[in-house]
């Protein structure tokens, strides 16, 4: 009921005296106005009217002029001002959303590396429609905008308009991944591919797309229906089938595994920078004592379980308690899961030693509204995203399983039961011949209408924390956490594009989140939030946690988190006596995005040269 102009003069008189106290050098100041009292909100004629009276009664002391923000930057170039200047990462509060809706964001993340490939396969848009790109871009760029849902998705979630948001929101995700997934199917068509056909000769063309050298593990896929040298691929073993390098006539390291409909058969390659190579799948001729040297059966008795401890003349680098390949020697604790992973080229223990988790353990937070309601517990949070009352449970480790053990990689279960989640299993993948694990947590979230909050924990370093520095990939650039950042941003959360590294000079170590971009560093506890300065800098050295889950924002974010997902992570040891940062780095992006095998009809003249 107070005569609005009254305020108006009182508010603006009022700052500029605090302005004059706190001794503000310039004889502007740039304020933000809206045209209706809410964020988001549209012009209003009623502002010029305000403006205009102003100017009249009080235009003497102080003038009021609108103007755009170009405007505002021509007035700034035009005066003789020392202002600092600052360069680093600028942390936005907003980024917290994409762990509200998992599942979409992990689609929108695979169409952010399809569109790298079809970038790299195709650098000039000639192989493929372009049109058709650019609407995979509009809709990837659609799903990449900040607002996740409607202002009542947290105290309305069964409203029609929340919903109908909500699933247009993941349509972007979707169409994105769809037509981008298409538009690689087309370039990739122009490379040889073939649809899969009864009968086909089984040769399949490796691409390399990267401008890099790459030694990795290439993947055919082959469906139950199909066969290898017209015998179906039913078993697992690895010694029935081979794959040959056609160029070089040598039979390439391959390990047989399960896949959803059919065989997964990996094998090792070494590809230089955009190179392409013709392999062959085909029946091994000699199939009965191929894996004799994995597999040392005088060892394992007629239950056959692997119980022996190692001894002079016995190896066993496989088993539940722990796993040592060429470069890495990782130790499993019955209690709690990952206990220890060394650099057997260093000696360099990987984990850190101030960890509260051991690796890819799940971390679940719970806040009870009880004596409030879902919408005013959340509110009240502000930037710190849970309260003192907030509970927390780690996951509990019930069973390790080895679940494979072959020339290439072993494969590992470890089973937990955790607060939240009905099923919580951390599948490790561990290569024998690179300093590479692959990680994917497999888990069946619950539902609940509280502010939760589902954390994995990344405990790593390189060696002696206080010599590794700490780094995350952003948005095409690279930056120190804690230190690289503008003064008064944000430390608590970061999202990433393909992870973080550890660089301990010349070594390195990638950890890789293909699904889950957003982390935080240091304690979970709830705490002030703080923010850049000098003392953050203490943050770069400290516990790296994946942000998984949250739906605990008051409004735009999904509140229900529930349903079946899988998560993949992956840790990559790269040595790289360059000096720059980037080259690490890229060299992970590389091994992430991977290679592309395709299946693939040689024609005469290419089956003449092998």
């Amino acid at each position: 009921m107070e005569d609005q102009f009254e305020v108006t003069k009182q508010r603006i008189f009022g700052y500029f005296d605090l302005l004059e106290e706190e001794n503000y050098p310039f004889d502007f100041c740039p304020v933000m106005m809206s045209g209706i009292v809410t964020d988001n909100s549209p012009p209003s004629p009623r502002m010029m009217e305000g403006i205009h009276r102003w100017n009249k009664v009080y235009g003497d002391d102080i003038k009021v002029e609108l103007v755009t923000l170009n405007h505002f930057f021509e007035i700034l170039r035009s005066k003789e001002l020392d202002i600092p200047t600052y360069y680093g990462d600028w942390p936005d509060w907003w980024a917290d959303g994409v762990s509200s809706t998992p599942a979409g964001v992990k689609l929108y993340r695979d169409a952010q590396r399809k569109y790298r490939l079809v970038n790299k396969l195709d650098p000039k848009g000639l192989k493929a429609n372009p049109t058709q790109l650019k609407e995979a871009e509009d809709h990837l760029l659609m799903y990449a905008e900040h607002t996740w849902g409607f202002h009542s998705s947290v105290s309305e979630p069964w409203d029609a308009f929340v919903n109908l948001l909500d699933t247009r929101k993941l349509s972007y995700a979707i169409n994105g991944n769809r037509i981008i997934s298409n538009h690689l199917d087309d370039i990739l068509e122009t490379y040889g591919e073939e649809a899969n056909q009864l009968d086909r000769e089984n040769f399949y063309k490796v691409i390399n797309p990267h401008d890099e050298q790459v030694t990795t593990l290439a993947t055919i896929y082959v469906q139950h229906w199909q066969t290898v040298d017209d015998s179906y691929f039913y078993t697992s073993l690895d010694n029935f089938v081979e794959v040959v390098d056609c160029q070089t006539g040598d039979v390439l390291t391959s390990q047989v595994s399960d896949s959803s409909r059919g065989k997964k058969v990996s094998f090792n390659i070494n590809l230089a920078a955009n190179e392409e190579r013709i392999v062959h799948l085909r029946r091994r001729e000699n199939k009965n004592n191929m894996n004799a040297k994995y597999y040392n059966h005088a060892h394992i008795g007629a239950e056959q379980v692997k119980d022996i401890a190692p001894y002079e003349g016995y190896n066993h680098p496989v088993s539940i308690y722990g796993v040592k390949t060429d470069h890495l020697d990782i130790t499993l604790d019955q209690h709690k899961g990952i206990s220890s992973i060394i650099d057997l080229k260093t000696g360099a223990q990987l984990i850190h030693p101030d960890a509260l988790h051991a690796p890819f353990m799940g971390v679940y937070e719970v806040t009870s509204f009880k004596d409030s309601n879902p919408y005013s517990i959340r509110s009240i949070m502000g930037r710190n995203r849970k309260a003192p009352s907030t509970k927390r449970y780690t996951s509990k480790l019930v069973n390790i399983k080895q679940l494979a053990d072959g020339p290439l990689f072993a494969v590992l279960l470890l089973k937990y039961e955790l607060e939240g989640t009905g099923i919580y299993d951390v599948i490790l993948t561990v290569h024998k011949h690179a300093p590479q694990i692959d990680i994917t947590i497999r888990l069946q979230k619950t539902c609940s209408w509280a502010p939760e909050n589902l954390y994995v924990a990344l405990p790593f370093t390189y060696g002696q924390p206080e010599k590794t520095d700490s780094f995350f990939e952003k948005s095409g650039t690279i930056f120190r956490p804690g230190i690289d950042q503008l003064p008064g941003s944000n430390t608590s959360f970061y999202s990433l594009d393909n992870g973080a590294i550890f660089k301990n000079q010349d070594k390195h170590l990638f950890v890789s989140m293909k699904d889950t971009p957003l982390v935080t560093l240091g304690s979970l506890d709830s705490q002030l939030v703080e923010l850049s300065c000098e003392n953050s800098h203490e943050k770069n050295k400290e516990i790296l946690y994946s942000w998984a889950m949250n739906n605990f924002w008051e409004t735009n974010f999904k509140v229900d988190l529930s349903g079946f997902y899988e998560l993949d992570y992956a840790l990559y040891l790269i040595r790289d006596k360059e000096k720059d940062i980037k080259h690490p780095i890229q060299s992970a992006r590389h091994l992430i995005e991977g290679v592309i095998t395709i299946p693939y009809n040689p024609n005469d003249n290419e089956k003449m040269l092998f």
